[in-house]
């Protein structure tokens, strides 16, 4: 059983004659990154710089593990300064923002704090020797403390504000755009046909060399226990022809909390802002389809934590394309948002 979504809206421009496949690929932001392309026979130039040059350039900007990029300095700041902001760091923090006021602070990418506490930060991880989760009034005091320490953008002159102590964590939302800064940099060179991928989360326009667009299988739950459930989840393909995707998921960095000498939970790297915990509300995984993979990815989690309880309707209203798969004793259970049906054939 497959189940298969198609872009509402179709280009039917064909590449023109002649164009062939080409690929490339390199190593970025902790992950793999990979571009399939239609270039015609008389193409001249390389590729392989311009883009290694975007995600470079994303990296020095926005990484929360490299000491001296330009976030690592943000959080370092002392408290009251203001900090210019380069275009691509001005542009994901203004969505960023603009994305944990629409959800009521269940996605806030000033929750950094959060994240090193519970050992998915640059330091002090929770797969080292000598780490310990954190006690609850260990969270409580860094809940409090974050309360009065929220960044603050200045749109019209573009500059960040460090109330002091406040850490940035752009892990949710920064590869999803170099995701869509490759796409714009082909796209500007005026490549109209391709595939761009960073550590899975993806964003294609045009078609392939067959005339098909680029069909890609939507991320499943590998350790669910799939042959438990009631009506097994059908695996899922998409064309990405002016889509993106990106998914959230809670088996991608975990471990396992001693509840009692019984129950075990598990503490998944998606935290919950408001109340300073990994979420724990049986959702495996969140997939959204959106025009731009950074939309997707930030979205993709603020709906894990909302849950499906507030992030289905919250989906529904806003017309996003998005698929929750939840856990449950019998396996997997499947819910999406009417704008996902709609892309069902």
């Amino acid at each position: 059983m497959r189940a298969v979504l198609v872009p509402l809206e179709i280009d039917p421009a064909p590449p023109v004659p002649g164009c062939r496949l080409h690929s490339l690929g390199g190593a970025s932001m902790g992950t793999d990154w990979s571009a399939r392309m239609m270039l015609p026979p008389e193409w001249q130039g390389e590729l392989q710089p311009a883009l290694q040059q975007e995600l470079d350039e994303i990296v020095a900007q926005m990484s929360h593990w490299d000491g001296s990029s330009l976030l690592s300095r943000y959080n370092r700041a002392p408290a009251g300064s203001w900090h210019k902001l380069p275009p691509q760091f001005y542009e994901v923090m203004d969505y960023a923002l603009a994305v944990r006021e629409d959800t009521g602070g269940a996605y806030d990418p000033a929750a950094g704090s959060l994240v090193n506490l519970w050992g998915f930060g640059p330091t002090g991880r929770y797969d080292q020797a000598g780490f310990y989760a954190p006690a609850p009034e260990v969270v409580a005091a860094v809940l409090a403390e974050r309360q009065g320490r929220r960044p603050r953008l200045d749109r019209a002159q573009r500059c960040l504000y460090q109330p002091g102590g406040a850490i940035l964590d752009l892990s949710s939302v920064a590869k999803g755009y170099a995701v869509d800064c490759l796409a714009r940099r082909l796209e500007a060179l005026g490549v109209r046909h391709y595939l761009v991928e960073v550590g899975g989360e993806l964003r294609g326009a045009g078609v392939k060399p067959d005339g098909q667009p680029w069909w890609v299988e939507l991320e499943g739950v590998p350790d669910a226990a799939a042959g438990m459930a009631t009506e097994p989840v059908p695996q899922s393909v998409v064309a990405l022809h002016g889509l993106a995707v990106a998914t959230s998921g809670d088996y991608r960095r975990f471990y396992q909390l001693s509840m009692t000498h019984q129950a075990r939970q598990r503490a998944s790297h998606t935290l919950d802002p408001r109340t300073g915990y990994p979420v724990a509300n049986k959702v495996a995984s969140v997939t959204v389809l959106a025009p731009t993979c950074m939309a997707a990815d930030a979205l993709s989690t603020a709906l894990t934590v909302m849950g499906v309880e507030a992030g289905l309707p919250f989906a529904t209203r806003r017309g996003i394309a998005a698929r929750y798969l939840l856990r449950s004793d019998d396996g997997l259970r499947e819910v999406d948002t009417p704008a996902w049906r709609e892309l069902l054939q």
